[in-house]
C-alpha cells in the first residue's frame, strides 16, 4: 500500500529541544550556564521522557507542561542551577518557541505539494504544540497536531498511534511514522506503521523487540521515503 499520509513526533524531530538552553545561554540574565547549557539541555530532555513513561506506567497522567517544568525542576538542581528563578521562567518561556530543524519547511512543503497528509503525533499539550507550530511557521504545511491528551496516556500506549488512523481513516500501512526517539519510531514498527528513526546524534540501536524500518541522519530523506 502506498504511503498517504507522514506523521511526525514533535520535540526532537520537528523540534529542537536544546533551543531553549541554547539561546538562554547567549542572554545576559541567563549567563550562569553560559558553560554547562548543554548538560542542562541534555538532563532536562532525558527526565521529561523517562517522567512521561513512568506516569503511563502508573496509571498518573499529567498535561505535558507539568512533565517538562518537572523535567526542568530536576535538571537545574541537578546542575546545581535550581536557586534561579529567572533562569527558570526564561527557559519555560523559550520552550514555546523551540527552533525548527532547518530543513524541516522545505520538507514538510514538499509533502503537501505531493498530496500527502501531513501531522504531528505528540506527548506535548494542544497548546503547546500550537505554539510551536506557530514559532516555526509550519502552520500551513501541515494538516493537524495530533496530542496524546485526548486518550490521557503518554507514547508508547497503542492508543496513541490508534489516533493517526481515527482522524484521517487510513490503515496503519499508509503511515510512514517519523522520529528521533529510537524507543518511539520502534514501538510505532511494532505496531504495523512503516517508520523512520532521525538518529542525529548517531545514538546505539534500543534493544528492543521491534527496530524502525529506516534510520536517517535528519529529515531531508523522508519525502523519497514516502514515495515521492
Amino acid at each position: 500500500m502506498p504511503i498517504t499520509t507522514c506523521v511526525f513526533d514533535a520535540y526532537g524531530t520537528l523540534f529542537d529541544v536544546a533551543a531553549a538552553a541554547r539561546q538562554a545561554a547567549g542572554e545576559p540574565d541567563c549567563k550562569a550556564i553560559k558553560d554547562d547549557w548543554p548538560l542542562l539541555a541534555e538532563h532536562w530532555r532525558l527526565k521529561q521522557l523517562q517522567y512521561s513513561w513512568l506516569r503511563a506506567v502508573a496509571d498518573a497522567h499529567t498535561d505535558f507542561w507539568e512533565v517538562t517544568q518537572n523535567g526542568l525542576d530536576w535538571a537545574l538542581e541537578k546542575t546545581g542551577h535550581d536557586g534561579d528563578p529567572v533562569l527558570r521562567a526564561r527557559l519555560l518561556a523559550l520552550y514555546w518557541e523551540l527552533q525548527a530543524y532547518a530543513e524541516v519547511p522545505e520538507m514538510l512543503a514538499t509533502l503537501k505539494a505531493g498530496g500527502l497528509n501531513t501531522a504531528i503525533l505528540s506527548n506535548g499539550s494542544p497548546d503547546m504544540l500550537s505554539g510551536a507550530v506557530k514559532s516555526a511557521d509550519i502552520e500551513d504545511v501541515l494538516d493537524v497536531s495530533l496530542s496524546v491528551q485526548s486518550v490521557g496516556i503518554f507514547k508508547p500506549d497503542a492508543r496513541v498511534y490508534d489516533l493517526v488512523g481515527a482522524h484521517f481513516g487510513c490503515t496503519k500501512d499508509e503511515v510512514l511514522f517519523v522520529s528521533s526517539n529510537g524507543w518511539d519510531a520502534a514501538a510505532a514498527t511494532g505496531y504495523g506503521f512503516t517508520t523512520a528513526w532521525v538518529n542525529r546524534g548517531g545514538e546505539p540501536m534500543d534493544r528492543l523487540p521491534w527496530e524502525p524500518a529506516h534510520v536517517l541522519q535528519d529529515l531531508t530523506g523522508i519525502p523519497q521515503l514516502a514515495g515521492l
